[in-house]
């Protein structure tokens, strides 16, 4: 049976539909973000190795990355809202088990099991309810929904460290968990009553379980091998194993879905350029997420700061992001994607040198600190809804989901590559006072000389975030064209 992009009797998309799907993407990027921020809370309460945290923190956009690309596809397929409702149950599961993580020996696999399941939902909601937005918006009204829907995911990234360090400090942080069930609930019941949309299928579908697991090999090991090398020892024999496989199987998985008939990652898509520079520079940006787990752990570790006050600090952040995603969509329709990427990384790119200095006494960085992430905000609200729009708006019908799921990959596996190598290189270098003693020639540091190996470790950390800034708006100026209109 042959179904339309589209349902046979025409449906606008309403605001209770679009704000239930908002719930669903406020799941992920508000609750389960959280723990950016209130990660040294949770390893205390429940007695578990920092590396191990780093690894419950960097899981959930892992996963979220790995399958999204598989549920978009999927979404096309069953039904895209099936799929976002499958995405409501599956975080209501991951967020119950986070709840209820017990101390002691059962905290690891609880908590890893509950963070992965927070991953597999987004990697429902954020591709199929991109392409509801593409199914059931046209026109200024799409990018209105873009906006909107960029307020749940960008503003909710921006909102989590200070919702989670006020909720950590005053009703302990297993109540944002509790709070991202009741969010889920409510989606599900403000979703009721819309028609499914498929896109037009040809043939039996066949899963593509060998592309699956291949990306999935790689993956897993990579992230390991970044979250867990310091630990293992770079050149363990461990270490070059996991080297090895992702190497091998990151090949393999380039030389089966170039093959195959039913690959789940179609990399044909990338041969529009507008496409490929929104998808490649959402991957590096995203990954300057690395900057909220450093910066925040910088002053919880070195100026005793608690979750509370770290997260006081990104207000500005929360304000800023929420404020000007509209600014972007407006720049976007004056000066078409491009020029609005670009202001919005080099923005972005200035906010990180700002949180930057942690050679300061802490009441200079503090404030200094709070313009940065106020900044931080504007230069994610400027990029937001133009890189969204130039993917969105140069991808066929029938790929909505799969290519949505593309490109919201990029955003979850950029967030945990730059979370997992910005953590390791912190973590690192902050148990290793030589480490990096070479700054001390460079830089004079203000203030305690106590917890100098975790301002040290900070500045280089927060390094490797402004270079992914660097490379983004590279890959802009290579691929996006000029011009008002994205080019097919």
């Amino acid at each position: 049976m042959n179904i339309s992009a589209q349902p046979k009797v025409p449906y606008k998309g309403n605001d209770r539909l679009l704000f239930g799907i908002i719930m669903g993407v406020i799941a992920f990027w508000l609750f389960a973000q959280t723990t950016l921020n209130i990660a040294p809370d949770m390893s205390r309460d429940l007695g578990m190795d920092v590396s191990m945290m780093n690894v419950a923190v960097a899981i959930t956009s892992l996963f979220s990355g790995i399958f999204i690309v598989v549920m978009g596809g999927l979404a096309d397929r069953v039904g895209r809202l099936k799929i976002t409702r499958i995405g409501f149950y599956l975080n209501i599961a991951g967020s119950l088990l986070v709840a209820i993580t017990p101390q002691g020996q059962l905290a690891t696999p609880v908590l890893l099991v509950g963070r992965a399941l927070q991953g597999l939902s987004a990697a429902c909601i954020m591709p199929a309810s991109l392409a509801l937005v593409k199914a059931f918006w046209d026109g200024a009204e799409r990018q209105r929904a873009i906006s909107m829907w960029s307020i749940g995911s960008w503003g909710g990234s921006g909102v989590c460290s200070l919702v989670g360090g006020l909720m950590s400090q005053n009703f302990g942080w297993r109540s944002i968990f509790w709070v991202a069930i009741a969010v889920s609930a409510l989606g599900l019941w403000m979703m009721r009553g819309a028609p499914e949309s498929k896109a037009e299928t040809r043939g039996e579908y066949k899963f593509d379980l060998s592309g699956v697991l291949a990306f999935m090999v790689t993956m897993v090991a990579l992230q390991v091998l970044v979250t867990q090398g310091n630990k293992l020892g770079w050149t363990s024999p461990i270490s070059l194993g996991l080297l090895a496989a992702t190497a091998a199987f990151g090949w393999l998985f380039f030389r089966i879905e170039d093959k195959a008939s039913n690959a789940f990652f179609d990399f044909g898509l990338f041969k529009n350029a507008t496409y490929t520079g929104a998808t490649i520079s959402n991957f590096l940006v995203n990954g300057t997420a690395g900057t909220l787990i450093v910066s925040l752990q910088l002053v919880q570790l070195g100026g005793n700061m608690n979750a509370q006050q770290a997260g006081f600090l990104t207000l500005g952040y929360a304000i800023a992001i929420i404020a000007f995603i509209r600014v972007g969509e407006k720049l976007l329709q004056r000066f078409g994607p491009r020029k609005p990427m670009i202001w919005g990384c080099l923005i972005t790119g200035l906010a990180i040198l700002m949180v930057s200095p942690a050679n300061l006494l802490l009441s200079h960085y503090k404030i200094l600190a709070s313009a940065g992430y106020t900044l931080f905000g504007v230069g994610l609200a400027f990029y937001a809804t133009p890189s969204t729009d130039a993917a969105l708006s140069n991808l066929p019908a029938a790929q909505a989901g799969s290519g949505s799921g593309i490109y919201k990959m990029a955003s979850s596996l950029g967030a945990a590559f730059g979370v997992a190598i910005s953590a390791a290189i912190f973590t690192a270098l902050s148990g290793n006072s030589s480490s990096v003693n070479w700054l001390d020639g460079v830089i004079t540091f203000s203030g305690r000389q106590d917890n100098l190996a975790v301002r040290e470790a900070a500045i280089v950390a927060l390094g490797f975030n402004v270079l992914m800034i660097v490379m983004a708006i590279i890959s802009i100026m290579l691929t996006v064209p000029k011009g008002t209109k994205a080019q097919a």
